[in-house]
């Protein structure tokens, strides 16, 4: 292997590939980044085989390939999502810059985990809804009761790490423990909990609060308490999908974790108990809860605000009584939408002196 920068450009050396790198289905061509480590009353000495031990492996070199990956996604959601595709990136854009430019060092300061994951999880989520979702009082509806849900989390994460007993020092926190000895890696792990639950949040409310605006359109005739029980009906079928998104994330992102349930001879509460599944049980479990009492926060709040007869997403107010005239119903029925497809044809609403 030839090395290419640093006090030893230029030379060529031979490394033992261990662990991961082992796995990684390295080719002639790809990139390391080295490190090399030598004791000064010990100077390097070549083994049988020409293997360097003061020099291995420390990491891959991947950036043409996630930039490729990330050019990709950043095509589809343009293409797709088109203005909202740009906002919604300029949102991501911000809320990255926001945990890097602000959590992180005031995390690294010993600063309170709580407080700082509240200040950046509210300052994110006002301006990635109101970027994506515009503002109107739709959007605010959404965003009190994503706030809320984000409340509900902070306090279950904390109650929950304190009384699972949890240290919050995984194998990559351990790692970085003896460098910052004054970060509170309980706090850490709870801030981490808060933040995981941003994304889900922030859909279950914006669906719940369009929800209520559109069956408000369609039925302005609706009591607030009628309003809300019909808009819970589909917040409720929203929950039911939403929690195997939490689950499965999780569970695909810990896998390897799973596979230690499965391989090892022990009582599974024995394993359970181990720091890194409940780590992943309670972050699960907190999201979760959260997103549940999301839910019935958004809708009250958007039933509250929604307007006695609201406009539907068309810019149209919904047609709620049929005319009396012939000629205003089928004017009627050609405001309303219909879906033909070789099954249901669209329904031909012209009068039988315009078919001839």
């Amino acid at each position: 292997m030839k090395i290419d920068s640093g006090q030893r450009a230029g030379d060529t050396v031979t490394i033992m590939l261990n662990g991961p790198f082992a796995r990684a289905g390295l080719r002639p061509g790809d990139r390391l980044e080295l490190m090399e480590v030598r004791l000064p009353s010990a100077p390097g000495v070549v083994q049988p085989g020409g293997v360097d031990p003061g020099i291995s492996a420390f990491g891959v070199v991947r950036t043409i390939p996630l930039a490729v990956w990330a050019g990709l996604f950043v095509v589809i959601v343009l293409a797709v999502g088109l203005l909202r595709g740009l906002l919604s990136l300029i949102g991501l854009v911000f809320s990255g810059a926001m945990i890097v430019m602000f959590m992180l060092p005031a995390l690294l300061h010993a600063g309170p985990a709580i407080p700082i994951a509240l200040v950046a999880s509210s300052a994110i989520l006002y301006v990635v809804l109101y970027l994506a979702h515009g503002v109107s009082m739709r959007t605010s509806a959404a965003l009190a009761g994503t706030l809320a849900g984000v409340a509900v989390t902070a306090i279950l994460a904390q109650l929950a790490v304190g009384t699972t007993r949890l240290s919050g020092l995984d194998e990559s926190a351990g790692f970085l423990a003896p460098m910052v000895p004054q970060v509170d890696f309980q706090g850490l792990l709870t801030c981490a909990i808060i933040i995981a639950g941003l994304g889900v949040l922030n859909d279950v409310t914006i669906t719940q609060s369009s929800s209520v605006w559109e069956l408000r359109a369609v039925a302005p005739e609706l009591s607030r308490r009628q309003l809300f029980g019909r808009a819970m009906r589909i917040g409720r079928d929203h929950i039911a999908s939403t929690i195997y998104t939490i689950v499965f994330a999780y569970v695909g992102a810990s896998l390897s974790v799973v596979l230690l349930l499965y391989v090892y001879n022990q009582p599974m509460l024995n394993l359970l108990s181990l720091e890194d599944i409940a780590t992943e049980i309670v972050r699960t479990l907190c999201s979760g809860i959260g997103l549940v009492l999301a839910v019935p926060f958004t809708t009250a709040i958007a039933v509250a605000l929604v307007p006695p007869r609201a406009v539907a997403s068309e810019g149209e107010p919904a047609p709620t009584e049929l005319p009396e005239d012939d000629a205003a119903k089928v004017e009627w029925l050609r405001t309303l939408r219909t879906v033909e497809s070789p099954l249901f044809p669209a329904a031909d609403t012209r009068t039988a002196g315009e078919r001839g």
